[in-house]
């Protein structure tokens, strides 16, 4: 059976989500293979709106297996206050359907202290992080001191972590001017927390790789957006993990031979939260309508979204750091009535084209759009699930953009819920 990875081909924001919650429905397991609470998924079902921001997408639906693995990094105190806002909301969420691989990082208080001390004294260049702890929770990962979801197991384990990490965090704190943490009051606080958190425990990359030989499908789903991946994104301006497919392997701990199709979310205009280098970015009333039309604040933080053209250089580039198979375009229906749309064919850096994003940050600021304009429509998309439902000059549309970006569409969305989609390829088929 197919095992399908969900990315986001663009700065996060994509409408993942809904796509996520679509294919669902004949996935046996959703797994979240990266990110932390900082990214919010916003599903629309039946006219009830569920926001996730820890939890997969998945959980929302019968019958399914959802995993958050261990390239996730966790908020355990977070995750326990979303359960009960989803449990308030009429979906049951227990060990039977919720699984937390045992080694997966957790987010402590400190690590929001220190991500929250970090952006207001940098005065050189801020990144835009939410604050939530992310960054430093997998920066103590790497550095092999963070407390991991087995370790809440044992006191003695426990402590010891904890100790370890202090050394360093509290010599971080002094420098910042921060109070040095106190130890007692955190391992209470863990220990509080570990008999809500342990029994959702489990040996994730055993399991899904049982789910894989049983011939269970695995739907892998990714946080944010390519353009902010550690290594391929407009860094410094990124999130602190890889965002591309590849990281759906070890995010979990299950073989790159076992995904089947990567489905790249593409938003059929462009957005970005927070700071960082954005070409086709729009001050104008075209940017203004497109935000105003696409409803286009942050799930997580309700900050407003820049808003701009359709850039198909990124995303091609995008398409071909993940492997994309196929893409689901997304948010048609908010361009519905421009007199004419603009698609960023590639840049101008100095007098030389480009095709793509260079990586040199200096670069990146000085590349400007150059456009190729096609006919609007005035006729709505919203709501059509058939392509005889789209006027001529929108299907006109999404095949530029295929060309453009050199990557099939597979699905077509038109408005936030689940049924007004439009399938192309099925990312399942055998």
């Amino acid at each position: 059976m197919a095992n399908v990875v969900v990315v986001g081909a663009q700065w996060g924001d994509e409408g993942k989500g809904k796509i996520v919650d679509w294919l669902s429905e004949r996935a046996d397991v959703i797994a979240r293979f990266q990110g932390g609470h900082n990214a919010g998924h916003t599903l629309v079902i039946d006219g009830e709106v569920y926001k996730l921001h820890a939890l997969p997408s998945g959980v929302v639906r019968g019958g399914k297996l959802s995993v958050i693995g261990n390239g996730v990094v966790l908020d355990p105190w977070h995750l326990i206050k979303e359960i009960g806002t989803i449990q308030a909301q009429g979906v049951e969420i227990t060990p039977e359907n919720l699984m937390i691989a045992e080694n997966t990082p957790l987010i402590l208080p400190f690590h929001g202290e220190l991500d929250r001390a970090r952006e207001s004294q940098n005065s050189v260049a801020k990144i835009g992080t939410t604050g939530r702890g992310i960054g430093p929770c997998y920066e103590d990962k790497v550095g092999r001191r963070v407390i991991r979801v087995a370790d809440l197991a044992d006191n003695a384990t426990l402590e010891l972590r904890v100790d370890r990490a202090l050394v360093h965090h509290n010599a971080l704190r002094n420098g910042l001017g921060l109070e040095p943490i106190d130890r007692n009051a955190l391992i209470a606080q863990l220990q509080e927390i570990a008999p809500k958190i342990l029994p959702f425990a489990a040996p994730v990359w055993k399991v899904l790789n049982e789910k894989r030989k049983a011939g269970k499908r695995i739907l892998f789903e990714g946080a944010q957006g390519a353009l902010l991946d550690i290594d391929f994104g407009t860094y410094p301006f990124v999130t602190s993990s890889n965002v591309i497919a590849g990281q759906a392997s070890t995010g979990v701990g299950i073989g790159p031979g076992s995904i089947d199709f990567v489905l790249g979310i593409v938003k059929a205009y462009t957005t970005r939260v927070g700071e960082g280098p954005f070409p086709t970015e729009l001050d104008d009333d075209d940017g203004q309508r497109l935000g105003e039309r696409g409803h286009e604040f942050g799930t997580t933080t309700g900050r407003k979204r820049r808003c701009g053209w359709f850039d198909a250089c990124l995303v091609r580039q995008t398409c071909a750091t993940s492997g994309v198979n196929g893409i689901s375009l997304t948010k048609l229906d908010v361009l519905d009535g421009f007199e004419t749309l603009k698609i960023c064919v590639g840049y101008d850096l100095d007098g030389e084209r480009l095709d793509y994003l260079p990586t040199a940050a200096d670069q990146q600021a000085r590349c400007k759009p150059i456009y190729e304009e096609m006919p609007g429509w005035s006729e709505s998309t919203e709501g059509a699930r058939s392509w005889a439902d789209l006027p001529a000059n929108a299907i006109k549309y999404v095949r530029r953009v295929e060309e453009l970006i050199d990557c099939p569409v597979a699905l077509l969305s038109t408005s936030p819920e689940r049924d007004d989609t439009i399938l192309v390829t099925d990312p399942f088929a055998d």
